[in-house]
């Protein structure tokens, strides 16, 4: 799971109906498989805006966000893009067309926006973290990971930079330097139940079977709707022999979320290490 992040600062806001970033990996969102943190959208103020024409933009911005929380990433990039003929030298608004475009996997597309955002104000580190998760889902690797560096160095203690981060030398296959990720992200944070999950995923894959078996039982302890880790329980206890309780969790992660019945999905989307993936299909096919 990856972390889509757009914040900007209070005082170069354009109009004053700020939108409200979504900052917990909340169980609805983790089944989303996305965190999509909505920022608002920002530049600095331009005096030739009239009052009216001022009301009419947060309006559509207003609509914007609504659309993209009811997950109409279509909606929502319609509306984003009236707001950006506009308002074009907004970087925010251009980073979060960006966010719905990754949302509905028009990749190149969500890169253009960011780079173009970047271009407008570099100095901000979200739009980095963005456009990562764009080269991620390329498969662009290399590229991610310096995209998290610069984020790092501008914040040492960015716990999301260091999920994916993570993420992104996983699909490297290097998985210590993505465990030592994830462990960073947690120290930060230690309620940051999304970088336990890859975590606990991550120990799995390098033969850590006990200390990954533990954490996700502690995650689905205290998240019981938390269907990844059920899903992953599942997969583990099954591959321990444990098949009373492999098949208990796995009512409940198909309950709560379908996709875990399909192997490329898991594979490529969520993008499970393979010995995980490996242990989901021995149950899937009911092998031993």
């Amino acid at each position: 799971m990856n972390l889509i992040r757009d914040r900007w600062p209070e005082s170069s806001q354009p109009w004053g109906n700020r939108w409200r970033e979504m900052s917990r990996p909340i169980l609805a969102l983790m089944l989303a498989l996305m965190l999509l943190l909505w920022g608002m959208p920002v530049a600095v103020a331009d005096p030739s805006i009239s009052a009216a024409d001022l009301q009419e933009l947060e309006d559509v911005s207003d609509r914007a966000r609504e659309a993209a929380q009811r997950g109409n990433f279509a909606a929502a990039e319609a509306l984003l893009s009236a707001l950006i003929e506009q308002v074009p030298q907004n970087p925010a608004l251009w980073s979060n067309r960006g966010n719905v475009r990754v949302s509905q996997n028009k990749l190149n597309a969500a890169l253009d926006d960011y780079n173009h955002a970047i271009e407008l104000a570099p100095e901000f580190p979200d739009t980095y973290l963005n456009r990562g998760t764009a080269y991620e889902a390329l498969g662009r690797w290399d590229e991610a990971i310096a995209d998290y560096n610069r984020v790092l160095a501008q914040s040492a203690n960015d716990v999301a930079a260091y999920n994916n981060r993570g993420n992104a030398k996983a699909g490297q296959g290097d998985w210590p330097g993505a465990i030592a990720d994830y462990r960073q992200a947690i120290e930060q944070a230690p309620d940051f139940a999304l970088a336990r999950a890859n975590y606990a995923l991550a120990l799995y894959q390098v033969q850590q079977s006990g200390e990954a078996l533990q954490e996700m039982r502690n995650l689905v302890r205290r998240y019981p709707q938390f269907a990844d880790m059920r899903a992953a329980l599942t997969a583990v206890l099954w591959d321990m022999g444990k098949q009373g309780e492999a098949e208990s969790n796995w009512v409940a992660a198909a309950g709560l979320d379908g996709r875990y019945r399909n192997l490329d999905w898991v594979s490529d989307v969520r993008r499970w290490p393979p010995r995980m993936v490996q242990a989901l299909e021995k149950f899937l096919t009911l092998n031993p």
